[in-house]
């Protein structure tokens, strides 16, 4: 398989257990809590590998890649609280399938500012990402009603947000690795500390105790070290509208996880949802 593509699907399945993994283990805890305290371990844990790997001269890449870094961390910040608010809203085997079709909004966003071009099978997959959303919604009755209940449901109006706001980002990832080339462990730690310092100030005024789960919040932040690497490699190998399908399949581990051991309703109709987006971002990949 393509490095691009394995390091692509590996962030899928490493970024789906740190999702259910918040919701099944940190559901007490504020989102910008969560991200202090995970990210500043995910530091400590990725700190040595940078370290090891980077070249002193790499360094002055953070001159032309740092408006970049920039958005990518603005964005991910928003869109990281979007979806803490949609799972707190939801079940998580809702809001994920719609959380998860980002490439509906990377492609639009390369097609106006990057200049790429949309072929009618990526349309398809457009069209099949975005009926997900719809079967999501859909318990039975009229078939109008999934659309009523997602345009006055706050979880799946988080968790579209929080789609738009993670195409921003992938876009930016693609942007900042490939075009002004930097190195994608410089990319990392600039997105774990930059988010630190946006989220600082709520999670100062939420803060709580989480000594009593140290051990859980060690096993999170190896996770989202390793899969913040992953995630770059990805980038920095193939284009957002390819990277950014495959990785959004992490909605079908969220989906499975949260079904087997959260027995969340309507399991089947969401799992098919599930599904449905991941037919549909690959046929965007193609």
């Amino acid at each position: 398989m393509d490095p691009g593509l394995l390091a692509s699907v590996l962030a899928a399945l490493l970024w789906g257990s740190y999702l259910f993994a918040l919701k099944r283990f940190f559901s007490n805890y504020s989102a910008s809590e969560i991200i202090v305290v995970v990210h500043t371990i995910a530091i400590a844990f990725y700190l040595p590998v940078a370290a090891a790997t980077v070249p002193r001269e790499a360094l002055g890449s953070l001159v032309s890649g740092g408006p970049g870094l920039a958005v990518i961390v603005v964005a991910n910040s928003l869109a990281f609280v979007a979806f803490i608010e949609a799972i707190d809203a939801g079940e998580l085997s809702y809001v994920a399938p719609i959380s998860k079709i980002v490439p509906a909004f990377v492609l639009p966003i390369e097609i106006l500012f990057l200049g790429e071009f949309l072929a009618p099978i990526q349309l398809l997959g457009v069209a099949l990402a975005t009926l997900a959303v719809y079967v999501a919604n859909f318990t039975g009755g009229s078939l109008l009603d999934p659309i009523r209940d997602a345009l006055g449901s706050r979880a799946a109006g988080f968790a579209l947000l929080s789609a738009a706001l993670y195409a921003v980002g992938d876009v930016g990832r693609r942007v900042t690795l490939q075009e002004l080339a930097l190195p994608p462990e410089l990319l990392v730690l600039g997105i774990l500390a930059g988010m630190i310092v946006i989220l600082s100030p709520l999670a100062a005024r939420d803060w709580s105790a989480t000594a009593g789960d140290r051990p859980k919040f060690l096993v999170a932040g190896a996770l989202v070290a390793s899969a913040e690497h992953v995630t770059a490699l990805a980038f920095s190998l193939v284009p957002a509208s390819i990277a950014s399908p495959i990785i959004n399949t992490q909605a079908i581990v969220v989906v499975v996880l949260a079904g087997l051991f959260l027995r969340e309703e309507a399991f089947r109709t969401r799992l098919a949802a599930a599904a449905l987006a991941v037919i549909g971002v690959a046929l965007i990949a193609l």
